[in-house]
């Protein structure tokens, strides 16, 4: 036997032969495993192990008499009459189909381990965004392929012609295709969207000019998935998609804006908003999130309440609404100190030919005093983390 053996395992067929029933041999005992995975909430506990080992013995036993009879040893005659009888009965259609239906679990099961082997980096950049929804497209696609691939293998083993099968599926398709244009006109859509990079994966879209507003959790070559602040999930054809406003894209803006009374001195107000950017811009906490200094435009507006005030930060993306917030109350803070009013509504309102004119405002006594809400106060420092979530989109919630 080992003359024979060694002159069999110079020969490089046999060492091809060998490799590929070791990847059939597991296949199959991945195939069986899943089974007695499924089967086990049905039988007994201490059952299930012996299966395990069994299905292993088994497996095990048949590779290695069908490589007994692939290097063609006939001095071990059990092993190699054994494997002589596992090998012919594979080329029968029930054999194959079990091969295939192995083969076809393992891709399977092997685009999901090399997927979950790909992790984008934790910082928000267009690298980020591009590795996820590449990894979620490449994921679909590649199993879409196993299982067509799959079918006509399955087809083949069981005796049916594939060939003339696919053919007369592709005239049905074809009578098909022309009442499934909008399927045809997503998947284009969807092939753009990746191929430009217009949005991606973790980014947060506004659709077709406000009627949907979300962050994507899911893009593939048919729909988009949008997740609302509320919880709701959109899900999107894409080829519905006319125009994507995307609130993530390279860099973000905050439009620091705040409105002071009539009353109030302008110039003093300014100096307040310059001091309050200057500090966001300059604190350990926010400073990173920056990529140019704050740009103050000054006064904007006189509105019929009181004149608008903006500065403006262009920011990090994401980053613009907890800044936003983050600036909100600082500016508060800070308005109170300097005793400058932000204003309430106030309007005239005609009864009859006298006009009478009716000014909403604070019982004085009521009203807290200014020192004394400041003193408490420290505008540097929130009374609680805020946090960097979003804030919902125009009509979003």
């Amino acid at each position: 036997m080992l003359d024979e053996l060694s002159i069999q395992i110079t020969k490089p067929q046999v060492w091809i032969g060998l490799a590929l029933t070791a990847v059939f041999a597991y296949a199959i005992y991945r195939f069986g495993r899943l089974l007695i995975k499924a089967l086990t909430p049905h039988i007994h506990r201490r059952l299930a192990p012996v299966l395990k080992w069994a299905w292993l013995l088994t497996v095990s036993v048949s590779w290695l008499a069908v490589a007994t009879f692939v290097a063609y040893l006939p001095s071990v005659p059990v092993l190699f009459e054994l494997g002589r009888d596992i090998t012919q009965g594979f080329r029968h259609s029930a054999g194959q189909l079990v091969v295939v239906i192995a083969m076809a679990l393992i891709a399977w099961n092997l685009i999901s381990t090399l997927a979950a082997r790909i992790v984008a980096e934790q910082e928000f950049n267009r690298r980020s965004v591009r590795v996820q929804t590449l990894k979620g497209v490449v994921e679909s696609t590649l199993r879409v392929v196993v299982v067509i691939i799959g079918a006509i293998a399955a087809l083949q083993a069981i005796g049916l012609n594939a060939t003339s099968l696919l053919a007369g599926v592709s005239v049905l398709g074809l009578a098909v295709g022309f009442g499934a244009q909008s399927l045809i006109k997503d998947v284009f859509n969807g092939f753009f969207i990746l191929l430009e990079d217009q949005y991606g994966v973790g980014d947060v879209i506004t659709i077709n000019t406000g009627q949907l507003s979300g962050g994507v959790e899911r893009l593939n070559l048919r729909v988009t998935a949008l997740r609302a602040l509320d919880g709701t999930m959109h899900i999107v054809p894409n080829g519905q998609i006319q125009t994507v406003s995307v609130s993530s894209k390279d860099w973000s803006r905050v439009v620091a804006a705040v409105d002071v009374t009539y009353n109030a001195n302008v110039d003093e107000a300014l100096k307040v908003l310059q001091a309050v950017s200057t500090e966001l811009y300059e604190s350990p906490d926010w400073r990173h999130f920056f990529l140019e200094e704050p740009e103050m435009q000054g006064v904007v507006q006189l509105a019929p309440d009181g004149v608008t005030l903006r500065a403006l930060y262009k920011v990090q993306p994401k980053s613009q609404w907890a800044l936003g917030r983050e600036f909100n109350r600082r500016i508060k803070i800070a308005m109170d100190e300097a005793g400058i009013e932000i204003p309430f509504p106030q309007r005239s309102v005609n009864f009859g030919a006298n006009p009478i004119e009716i000014r909403l405002t604070r019982d004085e006594a009521a009203a807290p005093n200014a020192a004394q809400d400041t003193s408490t106060q420290n505008r540097r420092r929130p009374p609680v983390e805020p946090s960097l979530g979003r804030d919902p989109e125009e009509e979003e919630i």
